[in-house]
């Protein structure tokens, strides 16, 4: 573990000195001793109409395990901009798993303004460009953490059949076999119905870990009940859940069999959990929802004039 954290200190050290060699003053040190940064960055123009302020924190154990926390600050993004923008963010991250992000992120965010630039003339209010201010999103969604161990079940159905199961690609590494196995679900009910199901099957139940995550959205609630589960590889359910919050999937249930070989992987394996799980969800088409609603919202693009 201390090999580790010398590896993700020294990560840290070694992108943190390559950003600011980059950005120069645009980079910035808020807390050197909670490792917190920020960056001013710009649509690149000469009037610089559109300004955004990038503050992440890096967690001990970023790259290798965990993603930077980040903060988008400004005045004017607002709504689906700012989900739009942080959904973009995480997908970086999904991409790079395990890997430095912060350049491709800031990056990632000048495309965002350049295209913003592009789309409107008239840029921000002169006040919106002075200010870095937080604004929260307008939208609240609650919530609800519901162990799939608990006898009630917040759906008004009872008598739910059992959903279909898909079963992805298996992945092996030093003996060690992973696969991911996905379900479509509306109830903490069918979660478990699914997993009876799965541990029906001899080598599914014999797995060394069965880490599962799922999501349910309650639209007459405008909340979504979910819940993960480690099953003896620590911190791997919460980390599935993680993925599936990222993403935004809802509606479907996701468990990672992993069968040791006898060699450790050590953080690898998260690596590999994380990939069978967006894996299956893509293949499934749950990504593929998602990106068709945000490619309707994206306006064409005119080339400008000469």
């Amino acid at each position: 573990m201390e090999a580790e954290s010398d590896d993700n200190l020294a990560s840290q050290v070694e992108e943190i000195e390559a950003l600011s060699a980059i950005y120069g003053d645009e980079w910035c040190v808020v807390d050197e001793v909670s490792r917190v940064y920020c960056i001013q960055v710009t649509d690149g123009e000469e009037k610089q109409q559109w300004a955004l302020c990038l503050q992440v924190i890096l967690p001990t154990d970023y790259p290798r395990l965990s993603p930077p926390i980040y903060e988008l600050n400004a005045p004017w993004l607002k709504g689906q901009e700012r989900i739009e923008l942080s959904r973009s963010l995480d997908e970086v991250y999904l991409q790079n798993i395990g890997e430095p992000v912060l350049f491709l992120w800031v990056e990632k965010v000048r495309e965002f303004l350049l295209e913003k630039e592009e789309g409107d003339q008239s840029g921000p209010s002169s006040s919106a460009k002075k200010s870095c201010e937080l604004e929260d999103t307008e939208e609240t969604v609650t919530v609800v953490i519901s162990p799939v161990s608990s006898d009630s079940d917040l759906s008004p159905v009872q008598d739910e059949e059992l959903p279909p199961i898909h079963h992805g690609e298996p992945v092996t590494d030093k003996r060690s076999t992973f696969q991911a196995h996905l379900a479509p679900v509306v109830s903490v009910r069918q979660v478990k119905l699914v997993q009876g199901k799965l541990m029906e099957n001899k080598k599914i139940a014999n797995a060394t870990h069965n880490i599962m995550a799922y999501r349910i959205f309650c639209e007459d609630r405008n909340s979504f009940i979910q819940d993960c589960d480690d099953d003896g590889e620590t911190a791997a359910g919460g980390r599935m859940l993680h993925i599936m919050e990222i993403l935004d999937v809802r509606n479907v249930l996701v468990i990672v069999s992993r069968w040791y070989g006898g060699i450790h992987l050590g953080p690898d394996r998260f690596k590999h959990i994380n990939n069978c799980t967006r894996n299956i969800l893509d293949t499934c088409g749950y990504l593929e929802a998602k990106d068709d609603g945000a490619s309707k919202g994206k306006k064409t693009k005119s080339k400008k004039s000469k």
